[in-house]
């Protein structure tokens, strides 16, 4: 029978019928009582392997022979075959290539992480963090100025782009009102707008811009920690730890958030890496008044320079619990009449206006004595700094733009000022 119709045959998916001889220079089909050798190439559903690479075999050995053949425009596939097995072997695969070097884990992070330090130094890490305050700022300000005349519609436009980047209403009309003085009527850039709103955000900022300060002849000076859930107490303590050892101070921590097991195991952490001595609760849930107490009798004869004192995160619209820190006052003055010589308030940058409201209670419950603002990174709501400036005037010591130790920086109005326009 022609190889043509036994072909045919196999396409009409008939009974294959034996050819009556194998074509020349075909091997036979696998010997009795081994799977019947299936054709190779498109006809039995398989690609052809490439003229020189090598031919796929059979799991039992048994090299295979197709008896079909490609259309006559093409090379026989006996000849395709055949002189792929007369070619060469193929190259080994090359080696592959080294992975490249992993970026080092950091161990100076309040959480551990593999993201290498950002170059550029302080202000650059500053401008990234509030990047997205910029671009919900900057973006509104080139909508309005197009070098456009500066009048009553594009002040008000002005003063709506402003508060909605939580600067705030009082804040915003200062800013505002200084623009309507100075440069009304005339044509501006958004460059130009830019420009003058930096400045007029660093005046506010301005008198805010107060390092917190460290009086070692208080032996030890003592700063307590305070704040709603989730703003960054126990991290922050951490970093603070970490710098002023770094400066050559002796520090202490004391685990005051004693029903919280992670924020107690974290700062007993943090006090294996810097050396520094962790007062921890006895047991779950113990009094923070009285840890307080021990810690500072311990601290006054031991060289304690700082004693950094964490209290568990409380929501400022619960009087009970707020009541706790005002015991905490009073116990640890029984020993230092002077005590706490700072109270720090941690302020998340992402609840926006809601941290006027905890700054109001907090400072009346226990005197705060200055701010430290964290995750501004995270947030598009970086215009609140300005905000709390300008309502309250409290000293703003720290701003936190990341994870790393050298993340929490004192703050600085000028550079602030001009990173949440985009200024360099």
């Amino acid at each position: 029978m022609a190889l043509r119709d036994w072909i045919t045959r196999l396409r009409g998916k008939e009974e294959p019928v034996a050819p009556e001889a194998a074509p020349e220079g075909v091997r036979e089909v696998a010997p009795e009582g081994l799977p019947p050798v299936q054709p190779e190439g498109r006809h039995a559903g398989v690609m052809t392997p490439p003229v020189g690479s090598a031919a796929p075999q059979e799991a039992s050995g048994t090299e295979a022979a197709s008896p079909l053949a490609p259309p006559i425009s093409s090379p026989s596939l006996t000849d395709r075959i055949e002189a792929d097995r007369g070619a060469p072997p193929p190259p080994p695969a090359p080696e592959p290539s080294p992975e490249p070097p992993q970026a080092a884990v950091a161990v100076d992070d309040a959480e551990v992480t593999s993201e290498p330090e950002q170059k550029g130094g302080w202000f650059s890490r500053l401008k990234a963090g509030l990047s997205r305050t910029t671009a919900k700022l900057t973006e509104s300000i080139t909508a309005v100025f197009k070098k456009r005349r500066l009048d009553d519609e594009a002040l008000e436009e002005l003063e709506e782009t402003l508060i909605s980047a939580d600067l705030g209403v009082a804040a915003s009309r200062r800013i505002v009102e200084g623009f309507r003085r100075t440069r009304f009527g005339k044509e501006v850039t958004d460059e130009e707008v830019k420009a003058a709103l930096a400045e007029a955000l660093a005046e506010i900022l301005g008198p805010v811009a107060l390092p917190m300060p460290i009086q070692p002849a208080h032996a030890p000076h003592v700063v307590l920690v305070v704040g709603v859930n989730g703003t960054g107490k126990t991290t922050t303590i951490a970093k603070l730890g970490q710098q002023y050892r770094a400066e050559g101070l002796r520090c202490a921590f004391v685990a005051g958030d004693t029903f919280r097991a992670a924020a107690v195991e974290q700062l007993q952490i943090w006090g294996e890496r810097t050396g520094a001595r962790v007062h921890a609760p006895a047991k779950h849930g113990a009094d923070a008044a009285g840890l307080a107490f021990d810690a500072l009798t311990t601290a006054r004869t031991d060289g304690t320079q700082v004693l950094l004192v964490d209290t568990a995160g409380r929501l400022h619209n619960k009087s009970a619990l707020m009541e706790e820190l005002r015991k905490i006052v009073r116990v640890i003055r029984r020993v230092d009449p002077t005590a706490p010589h700072s109270v720090l308030l941690t302020l998340d940058a992402t609840t926006g206006q809601n941290a006027l409201q905890q700054v109001k209670v907090f400072k009346e419950m226990v005197d705060v004595s200055g701010l430290a603002v964290t995750k501004l990174d995270g947030s598009a709501k970086g215009g609140v700094v300005v905000a709390l400036a300008q309502e309250f005037g409290l000293p703003v010591h720290f701003v936190g733009v990341g994870e790393r130790a050298t993340d929490l920086r004192p703050f600085e109005a000028r550079d602030f000022a001009r990173g949440l326009v985009g200024l360099d």
